[in-house]
């Protein structure tokens, strides 16, 4: 019934049964193969013409098991799957036969068993229908590539959550012993100077001159600086011993 042209090969079992009429009807068994490919020919196109794809394809009684059409599937196929066949297969056949044999007895044979082999579309439509499956087929992949990247992008914010989050408390867990550090650092040269201001002022000097100096740098002091009071007291006993 469909506007789409489909190739249905089909097989026959035969056998002489007047032998009279078959030698003057056909006469050979070549002539009987002929004549028959020209009646069971007509008698398919009758059927298959006036019949559902879907109903050369399955049978009446089958249904489809649930959970075994997937979510992918295009919906109007869904509706053909679900789709109640008033006759299927077995009975097409059946009238194929009943048919062919009220013509073939004429010509001293029995027809003893019409089956179908294989059903197919014709060149032109299959490429149309392989065109339609891979669009589709593309269609669910590019689904399952945009959940994958949205999945993906999902985890990538998460994981980059987390490590601002692992960052976040590593600094601060490295500030907070930078302060402690610190705040022991400064007990200690409180401690220092408490008890020896002066020595204490000569360390934090000498460290400044470590620190504040290469051997490239050049400083311009006065004779009274803060910075020169120690370098003053130390050249003095050496000019005092020359």
């Amino acid at each position: 019934k469909g506007r789409e042209f489909i190739w249905v090969d089909t097989t026959a079992r035969w056998r002489i049964a007047d032998a009279k009429k078959f030698l003057e009807s056909v006469a050979t068994e070549a002539g009987a193969q002929s004549r028959l490919n020209d009646i069971i020919d007509s008698v398919v196109r009758d059927q298959v013409s006036g019949s559902e794809l879907v109903e050369l394809v399955r049978s009446a009684s089958w249904v489809v098991p649930e959970g075994e059409i997937l979510e992918e599937v295009p919906a109007e196929v869904r509706e053909e799957l679900k789709k109640q066949v008033s006759r299927g297969r077995e009975e097409l056949t059946r009238n194929v036969l009943v048919e062919a044999r009220k013509v073939i007895p004429q010509y001293g044979i029995e027809l003893v068993d019409v089956r179908i082999k294989r059903l197919n579309y014709v060149e032109s439509v299959r490429e149309k229908v392989y065109a339609r499956m891979i669009s589709e087929r593309k269609r669910i992949a590019a689904k399952f590539r945009s959940e994958g990247e949205g999945r993906s992008a999902e985890i990538l914010g998460t994981m980059e959550k987390e490590l601002r989050q692992i960052r976040s408390g590593a600094y601060r867990r490295a500030q907070e012993i930078r302060g402690k550090a610190d705040a022991g650092a400064t007990r200690v040269y409180g401690d220092a100077y408490s008890g020896d201001p002066e020595f204490y002022a000569f360390s934090r000097t000498l460290e400044a001159y470590r620190e504040g100096q290469n051997k490239d740098s050049v400083l311009i002091l006065t004779t009274d600086s803060d910075y020169y009071r120690y370098l003053k007291q130390a050249a003095r006993p050496a000019r005092a011993g020359r």
